[in-house]
């Protein structure tokens, strides 16, 4: 069964990826915001489901606890989205998905951790890649700042790795707060942990996507959420990969981590087929080698 998880946590999340960029129209000034309404409200309930079905002993107090991990992963799903409005999803989704790169990085750097020699070499292809694909963008390739201006063009490509960055920190701090030994979530066990902490996360992004509609209303932004079908969609999706994810990882993580990371190549074949994407063949090229590099660099250290 945990080949069937795998699979189906790399397609929904590929869909996931579709309805995100179908639902971050670039004429919707707060289109970001309103995907991140979308996925609070429905990861909310998929937390109060969790609480009222299971008996994880959960703890309001990890709320606090575990808010440090539960904002770096917020924040930089808001960053993507607000990226998705200007950046064609082909690129921007490979650029983070090199958080994974930059993860093992900071084990590197702050654990004392050492990196094999193919694990280098596939950084190094994700550098080269990511390296060309910004030299395309900064070299009149691309007519993204004659359509958008030249310093929202620039800050929109930089929101993939601003995501990348704070989705690296977020998973570097997981790796301590999801280990017994070291974890400061109280009342939680070996079966609970991982729960107790997804539930905090679920639960912070519902109080999130309150303020955010707290502030929508004040701005008068018109918000009807019946009539976000997108990025409802988008938010499903998200949290039933989400859910798919566990019993995946589950059953043979070493195997599963490297398929589910072939989610970005999943998104670049959707993006090409339902949003007629079309990219130049350097870019196409340059793609190729991150997407080369972070399965790679998946595979080595899955085993």
């Amino acid at each position: 069964m945990w080949l069937f998880f795998t699979l189906a946590t790399t397609l929904i999340w590929g869909l996931a990826e579709l309805f995100y960029k179908k639902g971050a129209r670039p004429d919707e000034k707060f289109a970001h915001l309103k995907i991140t309404v979308c996925v609070g409200v429905v990861m909310g309930l998929h937390a109060i489901f969790t609480l009222c079905t299971q008996d994880i002993g959960y703890d309001p107090m990890n709320l606090i606890r575990y808010l440090p991990v539960s904002l770096c992963y917020i924040i930089s799903m808001a960053f993507s989205f607000f990226g998705m409005r200007f950046i064609e999803e082909s690129i921007s989704d490979p650029i983070e998905n090199t958080s994974g790169a930059l993860c093992s990085l900071m084990c590197v750097i702050f654990l004392g951790e050492s990196l094999s020699k193919g694990s280098i070499a596939a950084i190094l292809i994700i550098v080269v890649g990511i390296l060309g694909l910004g030299f395309l963008e900064n070299t009149g390739s691309t007519n993204r700042k004659k359509k958008i201006g030249k310093k929202l063009a620039i800050i929109a490509f930089a929101m993939p790795f601003c995501y990348a960055i704070l989705d690296a920190l977020g998973s570097f701090l997981d790796i301590y707060f999801l280990e017994m030994e070291t974890s400061p979530l109280v009342h939680i066990n070996e079966d609970t942990i991982e729960q107790v902490a997804n539930t905090s996360y679920e639960l912070t992004f519902a109080m999130v996507a309150l303020v955010l509609l707290i502030f929508m209303k004040i701005k008068k932004v018109k918000f009807e959420l019946p009539k976000q079908r997108d990025k409802v969609l988008a938010a499903v999706c998200e949290t039933a990969g989400q859910f798919t994810y566990v019993f995946a990882m589950s059953g043979n993580g070493a195997i599963a981590a490297p398929i589910i990371s072939a989610v970005c190549v999943v998104s670049l074949i959707f993006s090409r087929i339902f949003l007629k994407e079309k990219l130049t063949w350097k870019q196409y090229l340059f793609l190729a080698l991150v997407i080369i590099g972070i399965l790679t660099l998946a595979i080595i250290e899955g085993e």
